[in-house]
Order: structure tokens, then C-alpha cells, then sequence
């Protein structure tokens, strides 16, 4: 479709021992649908080898899980394009049982609370263009991956919960709490879903904790994003910036898809962000502390950073599944 642009980024801490599968991205043509996914293999809970490559390389149930994950997630999408069918949770988990069952496993002898088979994350974001530049949007996660909406005036805008026992970003960056829902093949787990509909042009996108779990105040994700917009001359650019970005900051593996929608071209994306940009370098520099600062006043910077950028990044900040029963 006109006006259709799409970015991949797919980044290891560790080469050739990553346990992110590669972000998924698919549009469909004719019905004007896409489905943007990222799944973070969930090395904690999953460090034991499944699977043996043919290059004789162990594989990890985390490594696994994030790719079975993905492939049940596109087969998924296919099958409701196909149909005509609307995106359910529901149908979505029923996908992924089923590729459990076909998927290389071993029991493990160690058994605990936190030990998963085949754990992983998954976060995506299934889209639909209507007339009049109207948008569905349904997200739908298991874990702390996460899904967005950024747009030129709200900017970055959260539109899943982390399945933790704490959902305030910020607290989030200073603690690693465990994961209470995540997609695995040996404990019952659930997809949430929220709905949304925006208008274009707006940005959708989908990434793992490796690019918002270790900046400095939530903020500066969106900013990462938004800087490296304005330095790229196209998707590809833009793409590879972001790359470069998220190896200079992250402790983790990382995968983000996105795709923006409705804008005329890329200088026409990047112009329609420009004054967003100029707001978030503002605001992420502001009495930014130095790497010799007390930690007082980085805690200090990081609470005032947060309640001004906070109000509009959680303007749809769904209330978790968990906590309503």
C-alpha cells in the first residue's frame, strides 16, 4: 500500500547465542492487514539445550521457544487473512499449543518454580487499514516484550502492560522483577489482548526489553528512535542507526519490528516527527547527569524526567489481565 513503511531491527549481546528470534513483520496486500511480533527467549527459566543444529551448535528451550513462538504467530496471521477472521487471543494460543507439541523438548530433572520449557516472551501488534486513514489495532502479549503507537503529537505510547508484579516503567528500569505469564509448553499461560483504533499517519511497533530495559528513564527509547529517524535518509538508514544505538546501551539481546503507516514517504515520516524530536532531546538532556554524578541525583533526574514525559506515555496503559482477577 502506499504510504507503507517497514523496519526490522535484530541485534545479539552475544554472537551466535542470542535467544531473541527475529522480529516478525507481514503485511497482507490485498486485505490491508499486518502483524507486526518480537519474542525474547526466556534464557533464565530456559537455559537448558532442547535441540542440536545440524552444525552440531546446542540450541537452548529459550532459543527454540522464541522461534516457535514466531512461527506459530505468522502461521497464525496467515490463517485468520485467509479466513477473514478477526485476531483472537484466543485462536493465537491455540496456534501455539499445537506448535508445542511438534516442538523439540527435554525434561529436565531440575525442577522448580521458575523452570519453563520452551519459555519466551511475545509481544505483537495486529493491524487492519479501514477508509478514512482509520487503523484497528489489537495488541497482543505474554510477558514484558512490549507494543507502541507513536505519533508526531503524543509521541510514544505504550499499549501493553508487563505481565510482573510491577508496571511502572521506571521502577521497572531500577529492578528486575520475575515474569508472571510468559508463553511456554509445560504451564497453562494466556495471550492478552487490548484494542485500539487510531488514525494514520501514525507509527506501530513491537520490541524486547533489550531496548527499553536498560536506558536511563523511559523516555529514552523514544528518543533513540526519534534521533536516529532524523539522521536517516531512509528505512535502511534508519534501521541500521537504531542498531548501532541499541549495542551502545543494551546488556541484552534486541529485536524491534515497525512499521509506519499512512506517511507519503520516508522525508515525509521524518518531517512530520521533527518537532517530537527537538521536544524528546530536550527533555532526555535536560540536567542529564554524568557518569561522576551521585547516585542522588540521578534518581532525582530520572523522577522528574518521568512525570513529564509519564502523562502521555500512558495515556493506554492497560490495566493487567492479572490484577483484574
Amino acid at each position: 500500500m502506499p504510504g507503507l513503511q517497514a523496519v526490522g531491527v535484530w541485534t545479539e549481546r552475544v554472537p551466535q547465542r542470542g535467544e531473541d528470534a527475529e522480529p516478525l513483520i507481514a503485511h497482507h496486500h490485498g486485505s490491508v492487514r499486518g502483524l507486526l511480533g518480537v519474542f525474547d527467549g526466556s534464557g533464565g527459566s530456559g537455559s537448558s539445550p532442547v535441540w542440536q543444529a545440524p552444525d552440531g551448535q546446542q540450541r537452548t528451550g529459550a532459543w527454540v521457544g522464541a522461534r516457535v513462538a514466531r512461527l506459530a504467530t505468522d502461521c497464525w496471521f496467515r490463517e485468520i487473512v485467509d479466513q477473514g477472521a478477526p485476531a483472537d487471543a484466543e485462536v493465537l494460543k491455540d496456534f501455539l499449543d499445537y506448535f508445542h507439541e511438534r516442538a523439540p523438548q527435554r525434561r529436565s530433572k531440575i525442577v522448580g518454580r521458575m523452570r519453563r520449557q520452551l519459555p519466551t516472551t511475545l509481544a505483537a501488534v495486529e493491524y487492519d487499514v479501514g477508509e478514512d486513514d482509520a487503523v484497528e489495532v489489537r495488541a497482543l502479549w505474554a510477558g514484558d516484550s512490549r507494543a507502541y503507537v507513536l505519533t508526531p503529537v503524543a509521541g510514544l505510547q505504550v499499549l501493553t502492560s508487563d505481565h510482573t508484579e510491577e508496571h511502572d516503567a521506571l521502577a521497572l528500569l531500577r529492578s528486575d522483577p520475575p515474569m508472571t505469564n510468559t508463553v511456554c509448553a509445560d504451564r497453562d499461560f494466556f495471550i492478552e489482548e487490548r484494542s485500539h483504533a487510531f488514525s494514520m499517519p501514525c507509527v506501530l511497533l513491537a520490541a524486547t526489553d533489550g531496548f527499553f530495559g536498560y536506558v536511563h528513564t523511559p523516555a529514552d527509547f523514544e528518543n533513540t528512535l526519534l534521533t536516529t529517524l532524523m539522521r536517516a535518509d531512509n528505512a535502511v538508514e534508519w534501521a541500521d542507526l537504531i542498531r548501532r544505538e541499541v549495542q551502545e546501551y543494551t546488556a541484552d539481546d534486541a529485536s524491534l519490528s515497525l512499521v509506519a503507516l499512512g506517511h507519503q514517504d520516508f522525508a515525509g515520516t521524518r518531517a512530520a516527527f521533527e518537532e517530537r524530536a527537538a521536544f524528546l532531546a530536550e527533555l532526555c538532556g535536560k540536567g542529564r547527569p554524568s557518569g561522576a554524578d551521585q547516585a542522588a541525583t540521578v534518581r532525582s533526574w530520572q523522577n522528574s524526567t518521568w512525570q513529564e514525559y509519564r502523562h502521555g506515555y500512558e495515556a493506554y496503559l492497560p490495566t493487567s489481565q492479572e490484577d483484574t482477577e
